[in-house]
């Protein structure tokens, strides 16, 4: 075997081992800790791969060893072999640490870019822009231009190297922007080889990370986030988005959106402005739910029914039946009288005003999102990204061994799996996701069957007397400690079973092996989904909709199981539980989205930095520098979406029953803007950038979400808060030929919807221990005829007109809604006619330069050949001189 050495700079030597080329030896490092250049100080690192060096490893075998070393070095030289340049460097912290820097040469990152239709510039956008009539107020809350300056406009078209000429080249240095090459680099990484076994291919930076061969794999940030970069030549972007965007000063300035995508790339910035757009959006739904709010609290003490409550004439002298067998007892009205106080806040007209003004907020976002996306996709360049640039996954490419033939180009194609295959996969992965949700929904039950049995253990200890009136016994009843302590141990169980499932819905997306990572993303984003919406949503819906709503009556009430009663609603319904529940839910989840996104990586960079400064004072590398921050892990921000999403959801689907929702979640995004940018900035490595052109299978699920608030919320009115059935008393009830009241008013609505019954009906089973001394009858919570009328305990006729009420206002609501929805969507264009502009005349213009120009040469050089042509053609025929 040959071995060849060949010198390409001092200390850098590569050797030939046949047709391998190795890398051998490593340079030094230079000094300069803010270096973003190889040691020759003029090729940029787009690229560090990091690995430990297999002979200073203790933990694995020698001929482990040796197979790692072998595939890392054969990966190596495929890099080189594809035109990219490599440095290594040893660690200055730790000796066992190599890092290896890559750079991109002129010609490869031209061939790439072609390969990737990546856009690049033409000429500067020539279209004058007006300004917005509120341009002089946004001013005010953007950044100093002074600091971090605009992006120049470009008309771009995807590159193509022939056509170098035409494009807006002034310097090869910064043609392509360090995101750009740091992507290209990552695209070669990713798909070259290192290995084949039994005929298979085995390529890719992923499943050399995965394996241990490469510890980590990541593009530089450009300096400190604490201080400009000593580097003359270093923009220090990463310093300027600190201090602009990620520092809690910022906290009420917009976002530099062009400037996060130039750093980060599309994906990251379509996340931010998506979610800048949606707390700008929230602000008028704060300001309504506020007013809602505060209309209640104002009204609070006109509330007829909360007064009858509390009143010791009238709720003093109403003796409730026990809401459980047995140990239950007797208890008097006036023990609800705080609940029903606060009650009469969130359950009031604002209420209803609130629902409708959010079914129609919803539709506005979403189609203001809709433009200001179109907007985005143009200005970044990413309208015909999908149809051209997006290439298949490495994991789909090692896994095409079946060939089957394209139906379009009629041409072979290897892919896979068959056609049987992909059903069964499709088949295992759906019932997969099937199986987990009804695990859920197993695990919902069981918090019902708590809350059934352990109302019980709280009726016999919270011991409830008629004539009490303890402080403690006033606020802590066994339904309001029933309810808390099952909201409790359901946001824990929520939590535990969204860290399996993750791994799940990882491994079940992983086997069905989706072609594009835009595909892999949106599969999982529906699985993810469909989970969360069932894991946190359920208790909410149960509350909503089931709790209290088929109990029977005391003589006959339902079981569960045939073993545990029926829950039943406070007198003043189930409204105030729910608004507990959100709380809790919503509260708790932001808390622990907090402490594991921000507070865990800050602790793990805190240890990480305290063990390398008690190991050395050395002067650190700036790559070695971002090796000991946190990986930012494989789907990228995809849970800071679904938080967000989920959040949504709660802000939409129970906005009924909490108008302060929109209030919470506007505070907290104004937080999580800026903790996730904090984030990103200083806890984590830069992210590869990666391309995105909208947010993604998150659009159609929010439409979803507005779609399902309606009804919801419609429901919410009609059945869980008390709102239709006081209209139906109002109105029908209070006066003849049904009431005895002379005008329509509110007062004796208490005694209209508290039906009685006889102690003497009382089963065995549900028979209450505690002894009765005053009357026969008690109250419950129904619209029932009294005992000893012909149709005891059956629905009265107040009952069928709240029912039908309720029908109708459903209908109603949501008719109306619906109805301005969709004027509301035809008014508002999808592409607003400055975007569709700039469009065509983009696309007018890589006609003329690209095309055009090629039309010239072509038709200049067929016409030289045709004058050629007929130059010989007039010679032959042309008569000779005599």
């Amino acid at each position: 075997m040959s071995i060849l050495r060949v010198h390409l700079q001092p200390g850098l030597v590569l050797c030939s081992v046949g047709n391998a080329v190795l890398l051998a030896f490593q340079v030094d490092f230079d000094g300069k800790p803010d270096s973003l250049f190889f040691s020759d100080g003029q090729r940029r690192i787009d690229f560090v791969l990091v690995y430990e060096d297999e002979s200073k490893k203790i933990t694995h075998k020698r001929s482990d060893r040796k197979k790692q070393k072998r595939k890392r070095q054969v990966y190596e030289s495929n890099l080189i072999n594809n035109g990219l340049q490599l440095e290594a460097t040893r660690s200055v912290l730790d000796e066992k640490l190599i890092f290896v820097k890559v750079h991109a040469p002129w010609e490869v990152l031209c061939t790439y870019a072609e390969v990737l239709h990546i856009k690049l510039p033409l000429q500067p956008n020539d279209l004058k822009t007006r300004d917005s009539a509120f341009n002089w107020f946004s001013r005010l809350f953007r950044v100093d231009e002074n600091i971090i300056k605009p992006e120049q406009e470009f008309f771009t078209a995807p590159f193509q190297k022939e056509l170098l000429s035409n494009f807006y080249v002034q310097d090869k240095d910064t043609f392509f922007n360090p995101a750009t090459r740091s992507r290209i680099v990552h695209f070669i990484l990713s798909r070259v080889e290192y290995a084949t076994k039994n005929n298979v291919k085995k390529f890719g930076i992923n499943k050399l990370l995965d394996t241990g061969i490469y510890k980590a794999a990541f593009p530089l940030h450009d300096s400190s986030f604490r201080h400009l970069s000593t580097d003359p030549s270093c923009p220090s972007e990463r310093y300027l988005l600190y201090r602009e965007w990620a520092h809690p000063k910022n906290l009420f300035k917009l976002q530099p959106l062009d400037f996060i995508r130039k750093y980060y790339g599309e994906k990251i910035g379509i996340y931010f402005a998506w979610l800048g757009f949606y707390t700008n959006m929230l602000i008028m739904a704060a300001i309504v739910g506020v007013g809602c709010f505060l209309y209640g609290c104002l009204t609070k003490d006109n509330c007829t029914w909360s007064q009858e409550v509390c009143d010791p004439n009238i709720g003093g002298k109403i003796i409730m039946c026990p809401q459980c067998d047995k140990v239950c007892t007797y208890w008097n009205l006036t023990i609800t009288c705080e609940s029903s106080k606060k009650l009469c806040i969130f359950d009031s007209f604002g209420t209803l005003v609130f629902a409708v003004f959010m079914g129609i907020w919803v539709t506005l976002f979403l189609e203001f999102w809709k433009r200001r996306q179109a907007e985005l996709e143009y200005e970044w360049d990413t309208v015909e990204y999908l149809e051209q640039e997006e290439q298949v996954r490495p994991e789909y490419e090692a896994r095409c061994t079946h060939v089957v033939m394209n139906e379009i180009t009629q041409q072979e194609e290897h892919v896979p799996y068959t056609a049987c295959g992909k059903c069964m996969r499709m088949t295992f992965c759906a019932s997969a996701v099937f199986f987990w949700i009804l695990l859920i929904i197993a695990s919902v039950i069981g918090i019902i069957v708590y809350r059934l049995s352990v109302f019980l253990a709280f009726s016999a200890t919270l011991s409830q007397h008629i004539s009490g009136t303890d402080a403690i016994r006033k606020y802590l009843t066994p339904q309001t400690a029933t309810s808390v302590t099952a909201s409790l141990i359901s946001f824990v169980v929520i939590m535990v079973l969204n860290i399996i499932y993750e791994k799940v819905a990882i491994l079940i997306t992983d086997f069905e092996l989706p072609r594009t990572q835009t595909d892999y993303e949106n599969s999982l984003t529906t699985k993810m989904f469909l989970f969360q919406f069932v894991n946190y949503y359920s208790s909410c819906f149960y509350i909503a909709f089931f709790k209290g709503k088929f109990v029977g009556h005391p003589g006959n009430p339902v079981y569960w199981l045939g073993k545990y009663r029926n829950e039943e609603c406070d007198p003043g319904g189930c409204l105030l539980e729910l608004t507990t529940q959100l709380a809790i839910i919503v509260g708790g989840k932001a808390i622990w989205n907090n402490i594991q996104e921000v507070l865990l990586p800050w602790v793990k960079n805190l240890i990480g930095r305290y063990c390398a400064a008690a190991r050395s004072e050395k002067v650190i590398p700036r790559w070695e520098h971002d090796y000991h921050l946190q990986p930012i892990g494989k789907l990228g921000l995809f849970y800071e979406y679904l938080e967000m999403v989920i959040q949504f959801g709660f802000v939409t689907l129970f906005v009924a029953s909490f108008p302060l929702a929109p209030l919470l979640a506007l505070i907290n995004n104004m937080l999580e803007i800026r903790l996730d940018a904090w984030k990103l900035t200083t806890q984590f490595r830069r992210m590869v950038p990666q391309k995105a052109q909208d947010i993604g299978a998150w659009q159609p699920i929010m439409q979803g979400i507005a779609i399902l608030a309606v009804v919801t919320n419609a429901m919410i009115i009609a059945f869980t808060s008390d709102m239709i059935p006081r209209l139906v008393y109002y109105w029908s009830f209070s006066v003849p030929p049904y009431g005895s009241h002379s005008s329509h008013t509110m007062k004796g609505y208490i005694n209209s919807t508290l039906s009685v019954f006889n102690i003497s009906d009382f089963k065995n089973a549900s028979k209450p221990f505690s002894p009765w001394f005053v009357n026969q009858t008690c109250r419950y919570r129904d619209l029932r005829y009294p005992p000893g009328h012909q149709h005891q305990y059956e629905h009265n006729i107040y009952y069928w007109h709240v029912i039908a009420a309720k029908l109708a206002f459903i209908i109603v609501m949501e008719h109306v809604i619906y109805f301005v929805k969709f004027i509301i969507s035809y008014l508002i264009p999808d592409v607003s006619q400055k975007t569709k502009s700039q469009v065509k005349r983009e696309k007018y213009l890589t006609q003329k330069l690209l095309h055009e120009n090629d039309l010239k040469i072509v038709k200049k050089t067929m016409g030289k050949i045709a004058n050629k042509i007929i130059q010989g053609v007039d010679s032959t025929f042309r008569p000779k001189a005599e």
